[in-house]
């Protein structure tokens, strides 16, 4: 019998295979990445600044650890170059691997916008350990901070980063925080909080170029104006790792396409994570990974078994101001309807019939969280 075959070793990758393992002790298990495999918690990249966490810290697991926990083979630094679906066989680093069943979880890249000037190259991102060694290492002697994009990742390490002492400034497009989660109001509290914290934002210009000057850099805007700083850190977005896929014959949209069962249209080819698109929805968060996983191990073991997500809500780690999100379905139907004074702003989006879709709420209102989620629909029944 040939192994269950992982690519990746993210949450998403060692989350199924622990999972499996609850329901399958012995069944050959195989996985591969490109990193050193240690396991940690990624959400802690963009909030670990400020207790001065080093990567090695924030590892829980060295892959030979997890190998051992794991009852697997885990292969590092490896690069898988091609899979065959139809002959159930992938190459990595230039060798043949039959599997019985493969799982993609490959993650998503940081989203790169071109930037003009002698210092493009030298606007970093974090994504995994390495990354974020890399960035502790920029911003040792550093004082400034220019972050690009105003999104949760960049108000999280925007909140982290001017608590463990630096001038922080946030460039983005769009005319507020968050700006394709929160409604208005909720968005003016969070700007508020984090700009009384002293986080200086820079709405509706983006970063045009970055030249190096005197040991540091200097952006130019798209408003014309300039910001001095001595890292610049880009936290636009992720993309989907599809590529793989893709020249497999293995359909892509936004992310790797899956059915409920995280079955892709490859037999016996399954996508799992911040890469798949999973009946339509492209869900880089970590409850959705949880619940994909623990379906996706019912499956593999021999149940076939639906991924089913119930509401969701999403926790925004900015201590300068709770806020919590639960965003209505794409193209909903409805209105978003704010109350509130100051940073405590309730949130609620109604469709027909007043029914709850979705909420936003910050400060005091945080504390309806748990009553509003069981008010909403499933996210994917």
């Amino acid at each position: 019998m040939q192994p269950i075959v992982i690519i990746g070793t993210g949450l998403a990758g060692y989350t199924l295979a622990r999972e499996l393992r609850k329901l399958d002790k012995d069944t050959a298990l195989h996985l591969l990445t490109a990193d050193d495999g240690r396991f940690y918690s990624k959400p802690m990249l963009s909030n670990a600044f400020h207790s001065n966490k080093t990567a090695e810290a924030l590892a829980i697991h060295t892959a030979e650890q997890m190998a051992v926990q794991l009852n697997a083979r885990i292969d590092t630094h490896v690069s898988v170059s091609a899979i065959d679906a139809t002959a159930h066989s992938l190459i990595f680093n230039n060798h043949s691997l039959a599997y019985s069943k493969l799982v993609l979880a490959l993650g998503a890249d940081p989203i790169r916008i071109p930037v003009e000037g002698d210092a493009g190259d030298a606007v970093l991102s974090v994504n995994d350990l390495t990354d974020y060694t890399r960035f502790r290492a920029a911003a040792t002697d550093a004082r400034r901070i220019l972050i690009m994009g105003a999104g949760l990742i960049g108000c999280e390490f925007a909140n982290d980063l001017h608590t463990a002492g630096y001038a922080v400034e946030v460039v983005d497009p769009a005319p507020q925080p968050l700006g394709r989660l929160l409604p208005p109001m909720a968005a003016a509290a969070l700007r508020d909080a984090l700009a009384v914290l002293g986080v200086r934002w820079h709405f509706g210009c983006s970063v045009k170029s970055v030249n190096r000057h005197n040991r540091a850099y200097t952006a130019v805007l798209s408003d014309g104006s300039t910001i001095e700083s001595d890292v610049v850190l880009s936290a636009i977005g992720l993309r989907p790792r599809i590529a793989l896929a893709t020249h497999a014959g293995i359909k892509s949209q936004r992310g790797i396409l899956t059915d409920q069962h995280l079955q892709t249209n490859a037999a016996d080819v399954y996508a799992l994570g911040d890469c798949a698109e999973v009946a339509g929805l492209v869900l880089p968060f970590v409850m959705p990974i949880m619940h994909a996983a623990r379906a996706l191990a019912k499956t593999l073991s021999g149940t076939a078994t639906a991924v089913q997500y119930p509401a969701m809500p999403v926790v925004v780690k900015t201590p300068a101001l709770p806020v919590v999100i639960s965003p209505p379905p794409m193209q909903a139907d409805g209105t978003w309807q704010e109350s509130g004074a100051g940073t405590d702003v309730r949130s609620v989006f109604l469709g027909p019939g007043d029914t709850l879709l979705g909420f936003a709420l910050t400060g005091a209102a945080h504390a309806e969280k748990n009553t509003l989620t069981k008010q909403l629909p499933p996210v994917l029944a």
